[in-house]
């Protein structure tokens, strides 16, 4: 299925770009998103004259996520959570604690921008995490779990 970007798709495209996806992805994600549209004579017509205020908008998006990183980067969360006596976890910490962890310093973050490499955490302990704000800002950041009862 060939698609034109409306938006930059991280490891596909930039903007106006014209690429060949699986059906599945196009129809499913890209479109009904909104990051690309079908690859028709018209639509392409279309692009070429919308193209600067797509740039715009961007552009827009890009420095709203640089600005949001700013006030998280280099920043340290800490969680407590119930362990047992060898340091491992009951359960694990996983986007949604992370989540409610940023709610309580006062960052609103969505579960969906948070990146964790090694899965859930399931130990006490520093663990490094990052939260994708835009295809072009990921920020890292130190996660310190201990324990409920320190």
């Amino acid at each position: 299925m060939k698609v034109i970007l409306l938006d930059r798709v991280e490891n596909l495209g930039a903007i106006g770009d014209l690429v060949s996806v699986k059906s599945g992805y196009g129809r499913n994600y890209l479109i009904p998103n909104g990051k690309a549209a079908l690859a028709t004579a018209q639509n392409i017509k279309e692009l070429e004259k919308k193209k600067e205020e797509l740039e715009k908008r961007a552009a827009e998006q890009l420095e709203a996520a640089k600005s949001r990183g700013e006030l998280i980067k280099g920043m340290s969360l800490t969680i407590s959570a119930n362990v047992e006596s060898e340091g491992k976890l009951y359960g694990s910490v996983g986007p949604v604690d992370i989540v409610e962890a940023f709610e309580k310093v006062g960052v609103s973050v969505e579960r969906s921008e948070i990146r964790m490499p090694d899965g859930p955490i399931r130990e006490v302990g520093e663990s490094e995490i990052s939260l994708h704000f835009h295809s072009d800002v990921d920020i890292p950041v130190t996660l310190n779990v201990v324990s409920e009862d320190e």
